[in-house]
């Protein structure tokens, strides 16, 4: 009996405590949303009179690093780079210097992003440990924002630099020597801040240094500078604009690619070069194009029974010789083609490209029709460097063109003849279309160029002005476009970059703050006040086109 009534007992006592548990998961609690804290450093931070060449980071809990090589910056740089441990969680860093420290200098180590803690990744921001060799810490302070000299947008990871000028000073020490202080934007920001600076005059730099190195190499990385020196204490807010030179003139190794053409690569800008090509002591006839989309040249040559040729190359203060192997190879064929689509824009010729370059353009033996088989007047114009065979004539509104090129219409360098060829293309309604015009404001000079660029930064269109504040775009397909002038200083009708020996700053581009939507059928009206690179609130007028129904339009 006393048996089955502890059975009994039991069994209710689990019955109850069963009925009491709460159903429902397991939780860890809140999310941690905090950045660890340094609890203490030996030796403590901002030391004066530092001779140790260890330093140990205490915190609160468990961290590990991230993109240490690349977050963490130390100025004035170290030729040898410290070591940091330890590469897993722990809640000590040490740092191992494997450099001799310069004396009465302060050091700042600043970590960037590179420490979080090991379980939610919270990282602890900017933090900076600094220290002197001397018996003081240096406090002053610049600021200032980067930007790029060309694009809207500025890459991530910019150094900015000072260089101490004093009586070792020259140019050179941005290509061979390390700065001596420097900070860098890192991957979130754009402005920029070097602390525990000294008085002094220096050499204000900002570099895109890809090599990552601390020294500049023309050839990859991008550079912006104050062309006069600065002082410090200085209040000033600074602006450095990255540009990319174009290096001076050089050609490489030429190549065979054809029975008939020669590829030279070569860096910089091409115009002006002069060519010489020779087989032994004889001169031999060439014209040279660019490559499509290549920094090569192309020399055209007719097939030559020789085993080598020689060349000499250049511009300017450049000259190169080459000579280089030539062997039997199947020959170019003329071919005639367009990268156009079939629609053509009314600001714009009808362009055809020839593979070979064109010795003869026979006008008689093309035409150019209507849909209704009416005959259209055009001209033509060739442009043989690029190869390219334009035609321009009046365009009308809705139509659709044929051009027809008869055999022989066009001939190339080697007596090569076009077989029968014909290309369509049309044109849309005028309600297709939009229009765009722009009222400068503030011009501190002209000339400028006024374009129109799409997301990617294509120019779709362009305008040149060289005293009148108001630009306009017409007839251009809808789109949304950026809006861009750029101070023409050398009147050379393109946006030419800087060189930092030339001291020549790279020409000034102003963007509107706003894209600019162009619909069809509308005229859009814009004021682009080139004071205010950044207008918060642009002035813009919309309205319905009244003027270009039924009219035609030459092309621009």
């Amino acid at each position: 009996m006393l048996k089955n009534n502890s059975k009994y007992f039991l069994f209710l006592f689990v019955l109850i405590m069963a009925s009491c548990a709460k159903r429902g998961s397991i939780t860890g609690g809140s999310k941690d949303t905090l950045a660890p804290i340094l609890k203490a450093s030996f030796p403590k931070n901002f030391s004066t009179n530092f001779k140790g060449s260890e330093i140990k980071l205490t915190f609160d809990e468990f961290v590990k690093l991230k993109d240490i090589k690349k977050q963490l910056i130390i100025s004035p740089p170290m030729k040898n780079e410290p070591l940091i441990l330890p590469t897993t969680a722990s809640k000590t860093i040490t740092v191992k210097i494997n450099d001799t420290l310069q004396p009465n200098t302060t050091y700042s180590f600043n970590f960037g992003q590179s420490i979080e803690d090991n379980n939610e990744g919270n990282p602890y921001n900017q933090f900076k440990y600094v220290f002197s060799t001397g018996s003081i810490i240096d406090s002053l302070t610049i600021t200032g924002t980067v930007k790029d000299a060309y694009t809207k947008d500025v890459e991530s990871f910019v150094s900015v630099m000072l260089y101490e000028v004093n009586d070792k000073f020259n140019d050179s020490v941005v290509y061979k020597e390390s700065p001596r202080y420097i900070t860098n934007t890192l991957d979130s920001l754009k402005i920029f801040k070097l602390e525990n600076l000294k008085v002094g005059k220096y050499l204000l730099v900002a570099m895109k240094d890809y090599g990552s190195n601390n020294k500049f190499n023309p050839n990859k990385d991008k550079i912006g500078f104050k062309k006069q020196f600065i002082t410090i204490p200085n209040d000033t807010v600074f602006e450095l604009k990255l540009f990319k030179e174009v290096p001076p003139f050089k050609a490489q190794k030429p190549f065979q690619i054809s029975g008939n053409r020669i590829i030279v690569p070569y860096e910089g800008k091409a115009n002006g070069i002069k060519l010489a090509l020779k087989n032994k002591n004889a001169d031999l006839s060439t014209i040279v194009t660019q490559f499509p989309k290549k920094d090569s040249l192309q020399i055209w040559i007719k097939p030559a029974k020789t085993d080598s040729l020689s060349l000499a190359i250049s511009k300017e203060k450049y000259a190169k010789n080459f000579s280089f192997k030539i062997k039997e190879q199947k020959k170019d064929s003329l071919n005639i083609t367009t990268t156009q689509n079939s629609n053509v824009s009314f600001r714009s010729k009808f362009i055809l490209e020839s593979a070979t370059p064109l010795v003869k353009i026979d006008n008689s033996k093309m035409k150019l029709i209507t849909k209704d088989s009416t005959a259209v007047a055009f001209t033509t114009k060739y442009d043989e460097f690029n190869q390219q065979l334009q035609f321009d004539f009046k365009k009308e509104f809705s139509e659709n063109y044929t051009i027809i090129m008869m055999p022989g219409a066009v001939t190339d360098y080697l007596d090569q003849s076009n077989k029968k060829n014909s290309f369509s293309l049309n044109t849309k309604s005028v309600e297709e279309y939009g229009n765009l015009k722009v009222s400068l404001q503030n011009v501190k000079r002209f000339p400028v160029l006024i374009q129109l660029t799409n997301k990617t930064g294509e120019v779709l269109a362009t305008e040149y002005s060289e005293s009148n504040t108001k630009v306009e775009f017409s007839l251009i397909d809808p789109s949304l476009f950026s809006l861009r002038a750029i101070y023409d200083d050398n009147k050379n009708k393109e946006w030419d970059s800087g060189n930092f020996l030339a001291k020549r700053q790279a020409e000034e581009i102003i963007y509107f703050s706003k894209e600019i939507d162009v619909r069809a059928n509308w005229d859009v009206e814009q004021v682009f006040d080139l004071s205010i690179p950044y207008s918060p609130e642009p002035i813009k007028k919309v309205k319905p086109k009244k003027d270009l129904k039924k009219k035609s339009r030459s092309s621009f």
